[in-house]
């Protein structure tokens, strides 16, 4: 399957949110997601509307987008942004019949070049539960280096677990 990752527009944002909305409890638990502390979709809807008005510099948040053809198969986003120095990045592959193929892989690998592309960044940082196999080995294998394994509540939606810190800085090159 051939992965091409672009900047996310508006108009597809609801994919995001009802990717979230619509996952098992198993799978949000793999995520280390909260489902109590999801925003209800209009509001959340809203708030990246929001975003979406204002410039790049000023961002909370930064979406791609993972295409087949035109299908959608998989997201990244981007949080924590401080504008040219820094940056966390989230990934996910859509349908759970898409997962374990190499889409991550390959939109993962893209949408970096992206991120430190519009976001100017020195540093990207990622962190997944560490007990979620599929995104820490996409990680590695695009060229993300392991910085440690610790408890925290790494977002808005997440509540307190283990999760592996990984980095990818301006110089490193993602593996082809």
């Amino acid at each position: 399957m051939k992965i091409v990752a672009r900047e996310m527009e508006l108009s597809e944002v609801p994919l995001v949110i009802d990717y979230f909305h619509h996952a098992t409890p198993e799978h949000l638990e793999m995520m280390g997601v909260d489902p109590s502390r999801l925003p209800r979709r209009f509001e959340w809807l809203e708030r990246l509307k929001h975003d979406y008005e204002l410039p790049i510099e000023r961002r909370a948040n930064f979406l791609t987008i993972w295409l087949s053809g035109e299908d959608p198969v998989g997201f990244s986003t981007c949080n924590n942004i401080i504008f040219g120095e820094r940056a966390n990045m989230h990934l996910h592959v859509v349908e759970p019949e898409h997962r374990r193929q190499g889409i991550a892989t390959e939109g993962v690998r893209q949408s970096v070049k992206i991120y430190f592309d519009r976001l100017k960044l020195e540093h990207l940082f990622c962190e997944p539960n560490a007990f979620n196999v599929g995104p820490n080995r996409t990680l590695q294998k695009c060229g993300f280096k392991y910085l440690k394994t610790h408890m925290t509540v790494p977002g808005a939606i997440n509540y307190h677990q283990a999760v592996t810190r990984w980095v990818m800085e301006r110089g490193d090159r993602p593996p082809a």
